[in-house]
């Protein structure tokens, strides 16, 4: 069902994107862009205390203790409406003040990025509402509804690019009013579901006891990786706008749109893979859960490779195709966010088990390593290096993270280095290589253009993959295993 939804999204969120970049246009897109990145710099504190719900909800789940996730569900409401009210009454002046006075914009455009900043604060503060809901949904393994609703958002968006395009109003405000309306559309799906289908999703004043006080201190050290991955992201697009402007900020936004939507596909499988993780730390089979990490960080990889290789040998092709204008540097930040994500998708499984643990504190030496994407980054522009350098240290950084994400999991929990450096490292390293010979042949020795140049290094680029996965990336028992289940599949759709 999640992959049932990530396509359609996929499709979906590429031809939307176009329509309202169309729309809006390169100044207006990176304006939008921009100013709903002051107003994310906050979700440094919603965020680590989303990661708690989720943990604590399905940790509980995993536990058999239906009444204590009724108590910790209202727990995590109060305590995010709070975060909400706190949140607006802070993000408000400062946003304004960093739109008057440092963001590179048009004079005349600075009303409308004010009312940007309105609707942005109302999108950000109802998102954060929904949070107990989505991470209910996810602990109980609904992952159906997960996927209806997604597509319901998607949809919306869809439905909102289509209506600016063809009004006559001023479009990057409009945008952003209809985005808030399309938040709180979302927002009510998720309660509406919980309500008919879970029985603890009821608000009570009958608090887990201890509850937010765990929350907060559980968050409190989760905060220091959130905040750091936020300044990576958000403060790459403010010194962008420093040194280039918002055309390049525009180019740097069509790139994260198109790796949202590819990363999209790991953050599915991880989605369905996250509870069984928690679930596993939670009844005490430790074991269990290094075996689902290594799996869903090699097979995580796996899917967004067979996904990220066609799209980098055909990203010229394919952004024409996409837009009609194709602002500068979109290419090579397309590139650089692709393999980013790569080397993301064999982090994220380990930082599920790290968080499972509860044992957090050493999430300030990862918050330092990622942070310095934003001092490295700023002396690079200084210097004068291009834009999509910013991407290229967020890479290399996040190399470093990988081993440094190991090593905190190793302390906590039986987690051998060849199981990370032969069965996952070497493994996903292993099988790139062999993936790129093929698809570098073919384009050194052909010169196919348009479609079918398309067509022919996508295929040579999927079959390479699939190949190599097989091959190399599965052992025996896993090979058995996917023939098993293709061939159960077969049968249950032939009778």
């Amino acid at each position: 069902m999640l992959y049932v939804r990530m396509l359609f999204m996929m499709f979906l969120g590429l031809f939307t994107s176009r329509i309202v970049l169309e729309a809006l246009g390169e100044n207006d897109y990176g304006v939008y862009s921009v100013v709903g990145g002051v107003v994310a710099m906050f979700s440094v504190i919603s965020g680590s205390l989303s990661g708690a719900i989720s943990r604590f909800i399905t940790f509980e789940l995993g536990k058999g203790e239906n009444g204590r996730v009724a108590e910790v569900y209202s727990t995590a409401v109060a305590v995010q409406l709070l975060l909400a009210i706190v949140i607006v009454l802070v993000a408000e002046p400062l946003g304004l003040w960093y739109i008057d006075n440092k963001m590179t914009i048009d004079p005349v455009r600075i009303p409308a990025a004010r009312w940007v900043l309105h609707f942005s604060i109302l999108s950000f503060a109802v998102n954060l509402m929904s949070m107990p809901q989505m991470a209910t949904i996810t602990a109980h393994e609904k992952m159906s509804a997960y996927a209806y609703i997604g597509i319901l958002e998607g949809v919306l968006r869809f439905v909102i690019a289509l209506a600016i395009s063809y009004s006559h109003a001023d479009r990057l405000v409009l945008y952003a009013m209809l985005m808030a309306l399309s938040f709180i559309v979302v927002r009510l799906a998720y309660g509406i579901y919980c309500r008919r289908h879970f029985p603890e999703c009821r608000f009570s004043f009958r608090l887990a006891r201890g509850g937010a006080g765990e929350m907060f201190s559980f968050a409190g050290w989760n905060f220091v990786s959130v905040a750091a991955s936020v300044v990576r992201d958000y403060g790459s697009d403010i010194l962008i706008n420093l040194f280039y402007g918002p055309a390049v900020n525009a180019a740097r936004a069509i790139a994260v749109q198109l790796n949202g939507v590819v990363q999209g596909f790991v953050k599915n499988f991880m989605t369905a893979v996250n509870p069984q993780i928690t679930k596993s730390y939670a009844c005490g089979q430790e074991d269990m859960m290094v075996k689902l990490v290594i799996k869903s960080a090699r097979f995580s990889y796996y899917l967004l490779l067979i996904l990220v290789l066609p799209v980098i040998f055909n990203v010229d092709y394919l952004l024409g195709i996409w837009l009609k204008e194709v602002p500068e540097y979109t290419t090579g930040f397309v590139t650089l966010f692709l393999v980013f994500a790569l080397s993301e998708s064999l982090i994220t499984p380990m930082v599920t088990a790290t968080l499972a643990t509860g044992r957090i504190r050493t999430n300030i030496i990862m918050g330092f390593l990622v942070m310095l994407n934003l001092p490295v980054s700023y002396l690079c522009l200084k210097a004068g290096a291009p834009p999509e350098s910013t991407v290229l240290v967020a890479v290399v950084l996040s190399q470093v993270c990988l081993v440094a994400r190991y090593l905190i999991l190793r302390s906590l929990v039986q987690f051998s280095a060849r199981d990370f450096f032969v069965r996952i490292y070497m493994n996903v390293m292993a099988v790139t290589a062999v993936s790129l010979v093929l698809p570098l042949i073919i384009v050194s020795c052909y010169s196919w253009d348009g479609f079918t140049g398309f067509l022919v290094k996508a295929a040579v680029c999927v079959l390479s993959v699939g190949c190599s996965v097989l091959s190399i990336g599965m052992n025996a028992g896993e090979r058995r295993g996917l023939m098993d289940f293709i061939t159960s599949r077969r049968n249950t759709t032939a009778s």
